[in-house]
């Protein structure tokens, strides 16, 4: 539900809406507009709900109602990309993974940790400098450094403790 809505959003829509509902049985119940009605809230919420809905018949149809343990069968379901596939594998079934979201994308470039253009690129270079046992870690590291001081729009680099480790200056000023 992350995309297009804000993090603090999605916590406040899942918060009451996992109180009504938490298991693939629960959202196939529903149709697409009454899910709608309850994450209208988030960006993009007439799609999001109907990928949800399908999502969680196909987990119920095909999966016995258990959400699937490989990244192939999870993004066979709708709407689910590799991002998420990797972080219900990492969260849920402490999978080695490291999803490539749009902070860790961003802080990774920036620190020159991957100069790669595409997410899944910037993964495979971050995969292979970190650990099986480390890439989770990293994953939610990464974004809260994204999120608390490498932030896209007027990023705090005096305040940042990896600023002699940061390629962003050199990168804006190859911009001007």
């Amino acid at each position: 539900m992350s995309a297009q809505c804000t993090d603090q959003q999605v916590n406040r829509i899942t918060d009451s809406l996992f109180k009504k509902y938490n298991t693939p049985r629960d959202f196939a119940a529903l149709t697409p507009e009454e899910l709608a009605g309850e994450i209208k809230g988030c960006g993009l919420y007439r799609n999001k709900s109907k990928y949800i809905v399908e999502a969680s018949r196909k987990i119920l149809e095909l999966h016995d109602g258990q959400v699937p343990e490989t990244r192939e069968e999870l993004q066979a379901l709708p709407g689910v990309g590799r991002k998420t596939a990797g972080v219900v594998l990492g969260i849920a079934y402490g999978g080695s993974v490291l999803p490539v979201d749009t902070h860790v994308y961003r802080v990774a470039r920036r620190l020159g940790l991957s100069g790669a253009g595409h997410p899944e690129k910037v993964e495979e270079d971050l995969v292979k400098c970190l650990a099986p046992h480390q890439r989770m870690d990293a994953h939610h590291r990464l974004i809260a450094h994204g999120r608390a001081t490498c932030r896209a729009r007027k990023p705090a680099c005096g305040d940042c403790c990896l600023k002699e480790l940061c390629l962003y200056p050199e990168q804006e000023e190859e911009k001007s």
